[in-house]
């Protein structure tokens, strides 16, 4: 108890325990934190003053929608010591090596750098982060960061090993621990987990709640991810928890991430979660969210804990959504479901000549100083720092590109993305011996009526037909196995976008370098009569107005929804032009039949790692359907025709120009 007695008093006299008051036995006074807090008790005149002095929030971390985003996740590991069914790939994972991940300095300086924009809360999670050797040291340096604002530093963690090293985090300031357990049978335990340790697990469970009894004031919440046939039976159980201790219990649907074999039978919805809650304990009461949170909160009258839902899959909160993300290899994401990442880690390392970054090189660089310069030159409206200003652009831009809310279940379901326990890798490494590779139950193929697809050059089921057709003499299941060894794969030239497991995917772009591209594409609308060449040549419009102008509006427009149109376009590669010009060619002379046409010509244009060929072909093709539709009422028998690519610029291809 007396070692308990110290620890409580240690963290009172951090500072660490703002809603408990003691007296201090120190010499020195906790240091004040940046932004001052409003007390609740404090009167109206006292709070309109500090409202009114208080600078508004970054705008590096707001996006178009004004989100804040002052909570940021920070993933310091990789590895774990378990291996959950629907978080890793039963056949494992393919780790990366040591220099590409983020050293404990860069971790500190990202986090110095986030507090200072605005972050009020860390949560380290990984991986498992407490198998990280230094995971300690860091969470103290971390911590140190409250004096510039930082108000929370959690841990996601599975609690194998927590127990062990619980104290010295509590002393070096964490203030919440999200743990992941999944059921509450050992034997139930070990199937899911494919790992002993739940005995583990309880024993870190009670020992936060032993701290807590004296003070440690650390927020636990258990993390079930329930699946149907699973572990469902146990939600009861789970909700019995809190009956006496003061726990928070959060039932997650389950979530696809590449290789847990997610399907939507293994998928549990909260409703359904809440029906089977309600049949035991009918009088449940809805809980007040906060407007960030993730889950929507209940509780059973007479408990003290309380339960909630994470709802990724059937009821998104996209909505508040206040994270950020940092991967264990320095990428930033704004979105858990997103596979869009910057990498934040090479620009620190810039001035290191692209070398990790330890704490030598933290010294001699100045990192910490520079962002606590920044911080004050961006209150003061000063220039700051060019490293940390390059930093804080190439954030900003992400956060900006955030979408509106991540894509629907539908979606998620067959969207390439990375093992839970990858979250932090950039889509599109190739692992090994096929490790991590996700096959997806359906494919844009499948959309197209099936008696097409022979007729559709390039198609599978195009290629499987003329396969049985040469093989019609043989059995069915000489034919079946001639279609296994006929379908092309990845290194298929002719269809890049099939999968060696012969499903459709968009390809991977992440790791392609970030340059200049420009594609042209042109078409020709053939009149078949004179009227609209006549009509035209004068200068006059039609009933619809400028048929030129429209068009060239059209084909601008049509260039910017081109992935809305074909499937395994790129959404937002960033198009910074487009040029479209629609020009009226005179018939030739020695053709009778030659009355005329329009000449359609589009160039587009970006800085990103895909061509914009579809986007220019899409561009003449739509200002050449405006055309028509503009000009059918005096030449219903136009051709569109001649739709091509001219010339295309950057990427690995080069430059390339279509010899006429």
């Amino acid at each position: 108890m007396l070692r308990k007695e110290v620890l409580r008093r240690s963290r009172f006299a951090a500072g660490l325990f703002p809603h408990t008051r003691l007296q201090s036995t120190t010499s020195s006074p906790a240091p004040a934190p940046a932004t001052e807090i409003i007390p609740p008790h404090a009167n109206a005149t006292s709070r309109r003053k500090a409202l009114k002095s208080a600078k508004p929030f970054s705008e590096f971390l707001t996006d178009t929608f004004n989100r804040q985003h002052d909570y940021l996740r920070i993933s310091v590991t990789e590895r774990c010591n378990l291996r959950c069914l629907y978080c890793m790939p039963e056949e494992g994972i393919e780790l990366s090596p040591q220099p590409r991940l983020l050293t404990s300095p860069e971790i500190v300086y990202l986090s110095s750098l986030f507090v200072s924009q605005g972050v009020s809360k860390i949560r380290l999670t990984g991986g498992e982060p407490t198998v990280r050797k230094d995971i300690v040291p860091l969470m103290q340096d971390i911590g140190k960061l409250r004096r510039d604002g930082l108000r929370e530093l959690c841990l996601t963690t599975n609690g194998i090993s927590l127990h062990r090293k619980l104290d010295p985090m509590v002393e070096a300031g964490l203030t919440g621990v999200n743990l992941s357990l999944d059921t509450l049978d050992p034997f139930q335990y070990q199937i899911m987990t494919r790992r002993k340790g739940f005995e583990a697990v309880m024993k870190s469970i009670d020992r936060i709640l032993e701290m807590n009894k004296v003070g440690a004031g650390i927020k636990l919440k258990i993390n079930c991810v329930v699946m149907r046939g699973m572990n469902d039976r146990e939600i009861i159980q789970f909700v019995e928890m809190g009956r006496e201790k003061p726990i928070e219990v959060r039932f997650i649907e389950y979530m696809p991430f590449d290789g847990n074999k997610w399907n939507q039978g293994k998928m549990f919805p909260y409703q359904e979660m809440l029906a089977v809650i309600r049949e035991k304990y009918p009088d449940l009461e809805k809980v007040a969210d906060h407007k960030n949170d993730t889950s929507k909160t209940y509780k059973v009258p007479g408990f003290v804990g309380q339960i909630g839902f994470i709802t990724s899959m059937t009821h998104n909160f996209c909505g508040t959504c206040n994270r950020l993300r940092i991967t264990s290899d320095g990428n930033l994401k704004v979105c858990l479901f997103g596979n869009s990442e910057v990498s934040l880690r090479d620009i620190i390392r810039r001035e290191n000549n692209g070398e990790p970054i330890d704490e030598d090189a933290l010294k001699e660089l100045q990192l910490l100083e520079t962002v606590q310069s920044a911080a004050r030159l961006s209150d003061e409206g000063g220039l700051i720092n060019e490293r940390e200003r390059e930093i804080l652009d190439v954030i900003g831009m992400a956060v900006k590109r955030k979408k509106a809310k991540h894509a629907g279940m539908g979606q998620l379901e067959n969207m390439k993305n990375r093992p839970m326990i990858l979250i932090d890798r950039k889509p599109g490494l190739e692992p090994r011996h096929g490790v991590g590779m996700m096959s997806t139950a359906s494919s844009p193929w499948s959309r197209i009526p099936s008696h097409l697809l022979p007729s559709i050059p390039g198609s599978p089921q195009a290629r499987l037909y003329h396969t049985r057709r040469a093989a019609s003499n043989k059995s069915s299941t000489d034919d079946e196995n001639h279609k296994s060894h006929s379908l092309p794969t990845a290194s298929d030239h002719d269809l890049p976008h099939l999968t060696p497991a012969q499903t459709v995917h968009m390809t991977q772009i992440t790791e392609k370098p970030e340059t200049a591209r420009k594609a042209t594409a042109a078409c020709q609308v053939a009149f078949s009569n004179s009227r609209p060449w006549e009509l035209l040549r004068k200068g006059q419009g039609t009933h619809k107005g400028d048929v030129y102008g429209v068009a060239r509006i059209a084909g601008i427009m049509a260039a910017k929804r081109t992935p809305d149109l074909v499937p395994l376009c790129h959404p937002g590669i960033g198009i910074t032009g487009v040029e479209v010009t629609v020009e009226l060619v005179e018939p030739a002379s020695k053709k009778a039949d030659d009355y005329g046409s329009m000449q359609i010509v589009s160039t587009v244009s970006c800085f990103g790692r895909t061509g914009v060929e579809m986007e220019a072909m899409t561009a003449t093709t739509g200002a050449a359907l405006t055309v028509y539709d503009m000009l059918k009422a005096v030449d219903k028998g136009m051709v569109i025709g001649g739709v091509r690519l001219l010339e295309k610029q950057g990427g690995k291809s080069g430059h390339w120009v279509r010899e006429e």
